[in-house]
């Protein structure tokens, strides 16, 4: 699975982590809030169910779109598959990427069907089930720290990924199948609130 997300270089916590229960007259906590201005950089992060295959530092100022998608991002990932796996190839692999526009792009299509990759479907609008947003993302934003360039924060998030025991992995994709099959149960209504 893979997906982008930027990254910010100062990290100040996630929404989650600054939930609080108040009572009915106090006022709720201050939660301080990043500048869109603040310093940040976009990530290609793909990996499977044992670790990382490739992080891509996407540069500042560049255009996601099918054709660099394809070249910088899914080229990358099938050769280091291939490195991997070089009896097999690609043979058997399934990719789940969300819905984003180079995503579904047709050339995106003939490109991972020519290198025999299944495309996994993605429901519409389901941030809640995919591995990246739900899980991985979030994860890798806790443990970062602060970094002053791109640079240092992509030798911050490849060294923090890879050293990740393969288990951490291995429960994303576990609580992935556990969020499809809850919004399965629910007829694709919203289930988070059933989340264990």
């Amino acid at each position: 699975t893979g997906d982008e997300s930027w990254l910010y270089h100062k990290q100040i916590g996630r929404k989650s982590a600054n939930a609080a229960w108040v009572a009915k007259r106090d006022p709720p906590p201050t939660v301080v809030r990043l500048s869109k201005f603040a310093p940040r950089t976009l990530f290609s992060i793909f990996f499977k169910s044992n670790g990382p295959v490739i992080i891509h530092r996407i540069e500042r100022g560049q255009t996601v779109d099918h054709r660099y998608y394809i070249d910088s991002c899914l080229q990358p990932v099938v050769n280091e598959i291939k490195r991997q796996r070089p009896s097999f190839g690609t043979h058997g692999i399934k990719l789940l990427h969300d819905n984003g526009k180079p995503h579904v792009h047709k050339a995106v299509c003939d490109y991972l069907e020519s290198e025999d990759i299944t495309i996994v479907p993605h429901p519409p609008n389901s941030p809640d089930l995919a591995p990246c947003d739900f899980s991985l993302f979030d994860f890798v934003k806790q443990n970062i720290g602060d970094h002053d360039d791109a640079e240092l924060l992509n030798d911050a998030i490849t060294t923090f990924m890879y050293s990740l025991d393969p288990e951490e992995y291995r429960k994303t994709f576990d609580k992935w199948v556990e969020r499809m099959q809850l919004c399965v149960d629910n007829n694709g209504e919203y289930f988070e609130h059933l989340m264990k």
